[in-house]
């Protein structure tokens, strides 16, 4: 008896959740987050591929001579929608892959 046909079966199953894979990682580009610090004075958009999209600071921040706290505001928004980012990916990739998604495949 030949294990032939169940090796050929698993690797059409592994190409196939392979692709299945590469389009939702394309697929999270399309997909955004928002964070913001502050009380909504600083706002970050990221994309699910975990690109800054844009940042926003409210303009009464920069009336002032707040560059510290606009900065510290920043990071934290920054990595806010980061980690959101993240997580978005993480569950969509999981719901491709049955639930396991090594974490190398979230490029970060």
């Amino acid at each position: 008896m030949s294990d032939g046909p169940n090796v050929r079966n698993l690797m059409e199953t592994w190409q196939r959740v392979q692709e299945q894979l590469n389009q939702a990682k394309d697929a999270l580009g399309d997909k955004q987050v928002e964070a913001e610090t502050g009380g909504g004075l600083v706002r970050c958009v990221v994309n699910g591929r975990s690109e800054v999209l844009s940042i926003t600071i409210e303009q009464s921040l920069l009336a002032g001579n707040q560059k510290k706290m606009i900065e510290d505001l920043l990071v934290g928004a920054v990595n806010l929608a980061l980690e959101r980012a993240r997580q978005v990916a993480q569950e969509d990739l999981a719901r491709v892959a049955g639930g396991f998604v090594p974490p190398e495949s979230l490029g970060g």
